[in-house]
């Protein structure tokens, strides 16, 4: 399909947080050709103005016209804009994709989906009334690994999947981060159980092409937060870390220079937001020790544990079968090194190479040798994951063999697991997920 042949759509910007930025610099950038991004929503006002000089500079274009949430339906009317991208807190997902189908727009959501059964249903229910379509974004499905995963399976290499234990590891820089932010906060995100392991469960989904029947799990606040710190006589007595002599020298603390000071410290006049607080201190109410068990609707059960606190950052999949079982290893940092800045060692681009990670996929036949699979690899943010969703999203129009496109139904079924935990959490019993979300679908 030729840029001719591919019609121009008219996008919004909801929500200008750091994810915001993959949406806003591949319109403006590599796919400004195609596409039109004219407008953006926030409720910080110096978060945009940061964003129009951001995108002058880099992209040579004018300042974006810039509204706040209750000006939302009139920057859809004045732009005539065809889709919005909501990239806000989680909590408000539902809103804007509510509003932005009732005056005819479709949408494009990062995820998850939302972080309750009740904001569910709102989302299914407009979908249904207002026929327009909703694209949930779960990049993991475009990473050359979990594509290579998908065909395995499909090549029946172990048979008749029975069983999957997945294992996720948050190391101590990435993992961290989820607590001095907006995420900490139960009512923003769900937990990391919805919030982050929505993605992990998505792509379990995705391999057994079933979803979850039966869940039960436990759930607790172990290393992060006040409580913890002094039970270990660990506590740091900084609240928000940038600029604050307490917080110089330690590790766990976020000092904010540069873009991200720009974006969210000196913005934080408006809102008050404050993206670099004590993964120490008060006002914590997530989980970052989970563990859940789980039946699907083919009887394949699984077994997963998301840790926030690790020394190495990765993953572990064991996928067990009729005719054997499949390992992976995706180590994307080995260690911490404990420099200045958090995260620089987190997202840079030698982080997955370290000295000492391990990057493997093992198949064992029953009766066989076990072999090795080469594990693919792809240049870019999240294993290449992002900008092979991006061109699917922004250009589409070709074969995907492997279903990667995911609907608010895919959005459902991603979060049916974290928040049936979260209620197992909570009750200690066992959850039965259609009794749970009965009136969604």
């Amino acid at each position: 399909m030729t840029t001719a042949t591919i019609p121009r759509t008219r996008f919004a910007l909801v929500g200008t947080g750091g994810r915001s930025t993959m949406y806003s610099h591949a319109l403006l950038g590599t796919y400004r050709d195609r596409h039109d991004l004219v407008a953006l929503c926030d409720a910080n006002p110096g978060r945009m103005a940061f964003y129009n000089r951001e995108f002058a500079a880099k992209f040579q274009v004018a300042p974006l016209p810039c509204y706040g949430p209750a000006e939302f339906e009139r920057m859809i009317s004045e732009h005539r804009v065809q889709c919005v991208i909501v990239t806000t807190t989680d909590r408000t997902h539902h809103e804007f994709i509510i509003r932005a189908m009732e005056v005819g727009c479709d949408v494009i959501v990062e995820k998850p989906l939302t972080i309750d059964v009740e904001k569910c249903r709102a989302i299914h229910e407009v979908t249904r009334r207002t026929g327009r379509k909703l694209r949930a974004t779960f990049n993991v499905r475009y990473t050359p690994v979990a594509c290579r995963i998908k065909e395995l399976l499909a090549e029946h290499v172990v048979g008749e999947v029975f069983s999957v234990h997945f294992e996720w590891l948050l190391d101590t820089r990435h993992g961290a981060d989820y607590f001095r932010r907006w995420h900490r906060d139960m009512r923003n995100s769900g937990g990391l159980m919805v919030h982050k392991a929505s993605h992990h469960f998505d792509f379990i989904n995705w391999l057994l092409d079933s979803r979850p029947e039966t869940v039960f799990g436990f759930g607790d606040l172990r290393f992060y937060g006040r409580a913890n710190a002094e039970a270990r006589g660990d506590f740091r007595p900084y609240v928000s870390a940038t600029g604050d002599p307490a917080a110089v020298g330690d590790p766990y603390a976020l000092q904010l220079t540069g873009r991200d000071k720009e974006m969210y410290h000196d913005a934080a006049v408006h809102d008050g937001y404050r993206r670099d607080q004590n993964v120490f201190g008060d006002g914590i109410s997530i989980p970052d020790d989970m563990a859940v068990i789980a039946r699907y609707r083919n009887r394949a059960t699984l077994t997963y544990h998301l840790t926030a606190y690790s020394p190495w950052e990765g993953w572990r999949c064991m996928i067990n079968g009729s005719k054997g079982r499949l390992e992976v290893v995706n180590e994307e940092g080995a260690f911490v090194t404990g420099a200045a800045d958090p995260r620089l060692d987190r997202f840079g681009s030698a982080m997955p190479h370290q000295a000492g990670a391990m990057r493997r996929i093992l198949v064992r036949p029953l009766w066989e040798k076990p072999y090795e699979v080469p594990m693919p690899t792809a240049e870019g943010a999240h294993g290449g994951g992002d900008a092979r969703m991006l061109e699917d999203i922004f250009v589409g129009g070709g074969e995907d063999p492997l279903g990667r496109a995911a609907d608010h139904r895919d959005g459902t079924y991603a979060i049916m697991m974290g928040i049936a935990a979260n209620h197992s959490f909570a009750t200690g019993q066992v959850v039965r997920v259609d009794e749970l979300f009965a009136g969604a679908f």
